[in-house]
Order: C-alpha cells, then sequence, then structure tokens
C-alpha cells in the first residue's frame, strides 16, 4: 500500500515519517540480518527498498506514475540522507535511483520510462553503471567500449571495471563509443545483465561491498539506446552534476563521527580538553558540509544546476571522511583493529571498516582530482 504524500508536505515533516519508518520493526530487523552477514556476502534486494518503495520513498521526486511522489529534490534528498544515518545500505538505491534512474528520467523515452522505472521505484529490481574501463579511470572522454551497428541494434564489446551491484542487477546503463571522435562520440545503453555475452566477475578488494569486471559481447536492440545516439557524453556531464550532490556521503561521514563521537564520551576521553576542541572543530566542518550539499539540492529544485556547487560538495564531504577516520583511530585505540571477523561490531560500523572505506568515497562518483578540476575550470576560471 502506497501512502500518500501532499506535494504542500514541509521537510521537517518527510523527515520525521521517515524516521520513525526506519525506527519500526521490519526496518531494525533487517537491518539486524544484514549486520549479521558473514564476511564476504552484501546486501543486494534488501527487504528495506521493497518497504520504501511501498510507500513511494526510494523515488520520492520522480512522477507519481513511474513509482514517485512527485515531490522535491530536497525531499529525495532528505529521505537519502536519513538512510545514511540510519546505516541503511545505500549503493544500490544511489546507483538504480540517482543515477540510471535519473538518466532515464532527462533523456529516456516513454516507452523507456515505463518499462524500466517502477520497478526501480519500487525496490524490485536494482540497475548498475558500467563506465570506468582498464587504464580510462574517470576520464569518460577516452572510453575505448565500442557499440557498431549490426541489424536493427548495436553489437558492444569491451570491458567495464569497478562497477557495484553488477551481480545483482536485471539491467546497466552502460556507455560505448560509437565514433571514433575523442571526448564526443559516446552513446548510452541500456543492457540486459542477464543476455549472453554478459560475463560479470569479482574484483575483491578492501571494502565491505566489492567491485565487478563486467566483459560484453553483446547484441542490444536499437530501442534500448539511452537519448540521441553520439551525444551520451553530453548527457553524462550534466547528470554528473545532479548526482554529485553529497547528501548520501555526507550522512555517511556524519553518522561515523557521531558514533566516533560517543565512544569517546564513553570512554571518557571527551574529557581531554584538546580532543574534545577537535572534536568540536571537525563537528563544525561537518555541518558546513551538509549546507553545501542543500545547496546543490537546492539549485536543482530552483532549475539552476550549479557544477560547481555540485563538486564543492562532494569534494569537501567525501575528503573529511579520512579526518573522522584519523580521529576514530585515536578514539578507538587497539579497538581501531577489530574486524567483523573477530565477531564483534554490526556491518560497516567497525572502525576499522570506516578506515577501509573512506578511500573509496573520493573516488566514486568522480575522483577528488576531478572535483578540483571543476572547480578550478568553471568556478574560478583556469585553464590547463
Amino acid at each position: 500500500m502506497t501512502t500518500a504524500v501532499p506535494r504542500s508536505l514541509r521537510e521537517s515533516e518527510v523527515r520525521q515519517d521517515v524516521r520513525e519508518f526506519l525506527a519500526s520493526e521490519p526496518v531494525r530487523a533487517e537491518l539486524e540480518r544484514l549486520s549479521l552477514l558473514p564476511p564476504g556476502e552484501e546486501p543486494g534486494h534488501s527487504e528495506i527498498f521493497q518497504l520504501l518503495g511501498e510507500r513511494g520513498w526510494l523515488a520520492v521526486n520522480w512522477p507519481r506514475e513511474y513509482g514517485g511522489l512527485g515531490l522535491r529534490a530536497v525531499d529525495a534528498a532528505t529521505v537519502a540522507e536519513e538512510l545514511a544515518l540510519a546505516g541503511v545500505p545505500d549503493v544500490a538505491h544511489v546507483l538504480s535511483v540517482d543515477i540510471v534512474g535519473l538518466f532515464l528520467l532527462m533523456a529516456g523515452t516513454q516507452e523507456q520510462k515505463a518499462r524500466h522505472l517502477p520497478p526501480l521505484a519500487r525496490g524490485e529490481s536494482i540497475a548498475t553503471v558500467l563506465y570506468s574501463e582498464p587504464g580510462v579511470g574517470s576520464d569518460l572522454g577516452s572510453l575505448r567500449t565500442t557499440a557498431d551497428r549490426e541489424g536493427n541494434g548495436w553489437r558492444i564489446t569491451g570491458r567495464k571495471i569497478y562497477s557495484q551491484k553488477s551481480q545483482f542487477a536485471s539491467h546497466g546503463l552502460c556507455a560505448a563509443r560509437t565514433t571514433d571522435e575523442h571526448g564526443t562520440g559516446i552513446s548510452l545503453f541500456m543492457i540486459d545483465m542477464m543476455a549472453p555475452g554478459v560475463r560479470v566477475s569479482p574484483i575483491w578488494n578492501a571494502t565491505e561491498e566489492r567491485f565487478d569486471d563486467v566483459s560484453l559481447d553483446v547484441w542490444v536492440a536499437h530501442q534500448d539506446v539511452i537519448g540521441p545516439v553520439h551525444a551520451g557524453f553530453d548527457v553524462l556531464n550534466t547528470v554528473l552534476a545532479l548526482e554529485r550532490t553529497g547528501i548520501d556521503y555526507q550522512g555517511r561521514v556524519r553518522r561515523w563521527f557521531d558514533a566516533i563521537r560517543d565512544m569517546a564520551q564513553r570512554t571518557g576521553l571527551a574529557e581531554d580538553e584538546k580532543l574534545r576542541g577537535r572534536i568540536a572543530a571537525l563537528d563544525t566542518k561537518i555541518r558546513a558540509g551538509r549546507l553545501m550539499a542543500y545547496e546543490a539540492v537546492a539549485a536543482i529544485d530552483a532549475e539552476a544546476v550549479d557544477p560547481v556547487a555540485s563538486a564543492r560538495s562532494k569534494w569537501f564531504n567525501t575528503e573529511l571522511a579520512a579526518e573522522v577516520v584519523e580521529l576514530g583511530l585515536d578514539v578507538g585505540g587497539l579497538m581501531s583493529a577489530v574486524t567483523r571477523w573477530d565477531g564483534e561490531p554490526a556491518w560497516r560500523e567497525t572502525l576499522e571498516s570506516m578506515y577501509r572505506e573512506s578511500p573509496n568515497l573520493t573516488l566514486s562518483a568522480g575522483t577528488s582530482e576531478v572535483m578540483l578540476k571543476v572547480i578550478a575550470a568553471l568556478g574560478l576560471g583556469l585553464e590547463g
């Protein structure tokens, strides 16, 4: 049953409703189940996503016809922030709704939207992103995966790496080269991840969730091209600015910081004057990061997307993670070495897991170096 939320509902009311939902027994039970997953396992189709989908809260700012509530970007940001603060695994939500869903809303046909968006909004399926390639990194203009005309569709061949949740995904949004021109000539395709010619292999890494190596030799129908052929690079740049508000990163960093501060208070370390000042200063920076994130979100609602504001928020909030983890190591001492393998704190909540996860925040959705380049070029007018 879908809960109807009127457009006039204030942000504070949305936040309160979501908090009450996240505190409910079904959600707490599912979070407990996830916390007990053995090392090496990770959540895919979590029941929490389906519960959120029933309420229209996975895609709050999507039109109702596609499973949303027709609210604002700030309402969607409020939900995303609360999910992060509650420790709900958010990678599948970010990939499916905030990235792939946003591409479809902006550039998809009516048929594509009707086919793909409702299952994503209901939390019934997961979509992944197929951008990065070996030796390419964040330079999407240098992609080598190709899409060649074949019959009434395209033959896509290449290899994508460092994608997440591809082992659970029903579809992947793939960027492939349709001309030989560097930088341009990129097109976007919706690929059936179960189709013959799609092979997904794990890339094990230091974080709690694996990356994937995806090999492609697959035929895709022409109706699965997202947006105009050869114009995917422009769409990518537009959507990336919308994606980089920093809300989800900010919420995660705040959750880590609050846990570390609570540990300092429980152990009496917070009474140390130097450490108390350090905690207060870092708290202030996190609050500033939150304001930056909501500034970027407000620009979306005003239909005045600011890529500089988005890049600034993404850079600032993800770089804060290292400072928070450094504080945690000093507060935790030997406890900082405790892992889930030791049967101690819950999934993603050990200081050791925060330490392993923090570098990933500065890499996803564009590296810190790319963010600084955007700020320098577009914000300060610097070249080179």
